[in-house]
């Protein structure tokens, strides 16, 4: 039996990267996918290669009306809400230590990855309650739980995800909700590999993974065992996917 059957499942930001890996790998185990994702046209690209009637929602996850209306329409299209996936987010290449990094910089890193997954459990929580309980799986990352140079605005918003991934578990527990993150180390999106290249402090960090570069695949799968009933014990956890970055 499919690990996801008659789950319906929310995926931010799923247009490419890591976010499609995951939709593809979703609709695969027979979720009905909704694709949240600020580019229409990758949006559409997605659902289309993940099938299984995925949808897919024009949705800026900065803006609370537009994200509360991507769900709302996942609830009414499939009947009701499962699984949300706070996956929208990024770094730039303009980031840099609190010293020296712009402070534009930062506040689009809260914006985006911070305020971005706040507003996803704002809306979505709720939806699953709705639902009779389910997963929220946020993205965190490895610099929230190791010192990574020269990335402090990045840093700060992840490690407020996975403050806030904490404390929603322990709020939501008693409506049957799970909470808990992924914290990947550098993986190998068209994105990132643009960030490393020429980056001195990531490409050693890219050097250091134990088990070889980490593919969006990968984090897809953690995804789905979070996504499933076999993570039913499970809560309030932020999940290493970095090949052995964190103890090396």
């Amino acid at each position: 039996m499919p690990r996801l059957a008659g789950k319906v499942a929310l995926i931010t930001g799923a247009g490419t990267g890591i976010g499609r890996a995951t939709a593809i790998l979703f609709a695969s185990e027979g979720a009905k996918v909704a694709i949240a994702e600020i580019n229409p046209t990758a949006g559409e690209e997605t659902a289309h290669l993940a099938g299984n009637g995925a949808i897919a929602i024009p949705t800026d996850v900065t803006e609370p009306e537009s994200l509360e209306r991507a769900i709302r329409a996942a609830v009414d299209t499939f009947g009701g809400l499962h699984v949300l996936h706070n996956n929208a987010g990024g770094s730039t290449a303009a980031d840099g230590t609190a010293v020296e990094a712009p402070l534009d910089e930062f506040w689009r890193a809260i914006k985006l990855d911070l305020f971005g997954t706040f507003l996803g459990c704002r809306f979505g929580i709720p939806a699953i309650i709705r639902s009779g309980g389910g997963s929220v799986i946020n993205m965190s990352s490895n610099v929230a739980l190791m010192g990574v140079p020269g990335r402090d605005c990045y840093t700060a918003a992840k490690g407020g995800i996975a403050a806030i991934t904490r404390s929603l578990a322990v709020a939501y527990a008693a409506e049957r909700v799970r909470v808990n993150a992924i914290a990947p180390s550098a993986t190998m999106t068209a994105r990132v590999k643009t960030l490393v290249a020429g980056n001195t402090a990531l490409q050693k960090l890219a050097d250091a993974h134990l088990l070889g570069l980490i593919e969006p695949e990968d984090i897809a799968r953690c995804a789905l065992y979070l996504a499933s009933d076999e993570s039913r014990m499970v809560t309030g956890q932020v999940l290493p996917v970095d090949s052995g970055v964190t103890i090396s």
